[in-house]
């Protein structure tokens, strides 16, 4: 069925609607269970989950609590992860209660696995692992440092949702917006008015440069602050090849090995938000716009993988400027395990996508035990 798109006003009709226990078990519900298991991390897209990862911005954002997950993974070894909201300010009726869950994933082994899947792939870089044990079960030239193009969004929507801000607060495009380090198309214009939830879906989903520049420029001292902070976080993560000189993608020094981009997706993967926005497959966004007009934006994901749904895929970005070739980062579960794929510097879009299949279903036929 079409997803029709929602206005401002029904968003927050929506919420004012849901009630406080809804609210408290909106984490453990959107992981598919409550089991503590890195297996109930993964958590496919589509309409649903489009529509609960709204719910879980608007509704931790009616709060004082700031971001919606709590989140620590830094990229190897133990994962605690603790989901706290508190509900109870002047503008709603919610009583001040605080609801906190957590649960650890362990990631045992280590790297150089004896289970490594039998292939070869024609990217430059590439690096997959089981996200269970922490293995490499495929390597290829995974820890030189490479541009990264509009992996880079990844990035830029945990350093968004670290910061707890508004999700409703209206933000509007400006003509610096467009301007980077190259010149890029877009279906967006300046003068365009989105909230930061709908930002936030537009990058990640539809990869839209804009929408990444504006969530910067909107950060809390800045669009220096924000650069500095997804420098920060990529340090605590142990990303250390990664640097990052723009939140879009565009600037060709945005580098890290797919090694350090395996770190950032499994971080990545706290973010249930992340997990659902770059997992919908399309989107109609009522875009208003004082100037021109107002119009309905149909956007689709840019990963075909997403968009024909064959395989189960519970993170996705891809990325592409010239220096950085055909690039896309996923994570997948595949015979009841999970797993991250990096694809950097394919020369085509047919090769990253070559690559992606190949390694998918390998891994619907490795040994797993």
């Amino acid at each position: 069925m079409k997803q029709l798109p929602l206005t401002k006003q029904q968003l927050i009709a929506a919420l004012i609607s849901l009630s406080l226990g809804s609210v408290a078990q909106a984490a453990l519900t959107i992981n598919g269970g409550s089991s503590a298991e890195s297996s109930a991390r993964v958590s496919w897209g589509g309409a649903d989950s489009l529509s609960e990862a709204r719910s879980i911005m608007y509704k931790a954002n009616n709060s004082n609590s700031g971001s919606a997950i709590k989140k620590v993974d830094n990229g190897h070894g133990t994962t605690n992860i603790t989901n706290t909201r508190t509900f109870g300010n002047s503008n709603n009726s919610f009583n001040n209660t605080t609801n906190a869950n957590s649960y650890n994933t362990t990631y045992r082994g280590s790297f150089g696995s004896s289970s490594m899947i039998p292939i070869s792939t024609d990217s430059r870089s590439v690096a997959v692992i089981d996200a269970e044990t922490g293995e490499s079960i495929y390597e290829k030239d995974a820890d030189i440092a490479r541009p990264m193009a509009s992996i880079t969004k990844v990035m830029t929507a945990m350093v968004v949702l670290d910061a707890g801000l508004d999700m409703r607060e209206e933000l509007t495009l400006d003509p610096e917006d467009f301007v980077g380090p190259k010149r890029a198309s877009s279906n967006l214009k300046s003068g365009d008015r989105l909230n930061r939830a709908e930002m936030l879906l537009m990058a990640l989903m539809k990869s839209e440069n804009p929408a990444a520049k504006s969530l910067a420029r909107n950060y809390p001292g800045g669009y220096s602050a924000f650069i500095r902070a997804m420098n920060r976080k990529a340090q605590d993560l142990g990303m250390t090849t990664a640097f990052f000189g723009d939140p879009t993608g565009l600037d060709k020094r945005n580098v890290a090995s797919s090694n350090d981009l395996v770190k950032m997706v499994r971080a990545a993967g706290n973010y249930d938000v992340i997990r659902r926005f770059s997992t919908t497959k399309s989107y109609d966004f009522y875009v208003s716009n004082f100037s021109s007009g107002n119009r309905t934006y149909k956007a689709n994901n840019t990963s075909s993988l997403v968009r024909d749904g064959s395989y189960p895929i519970g993170i996705s970005k891809t990325g592409f400027i010239n220096e950085a070739g055909r690039c896309v980062v996923m994570e997948t579960r595949v015979n009841n395990r999970p797993a991250i794929i990096v694809i950097l510097g394919a020369n085509s879009s047919a090769t990253r996508w070559g690559d992606a299949k190949n390694i998918l279903n390998s891994l619907a036929t490795r040994r797993t035990v």
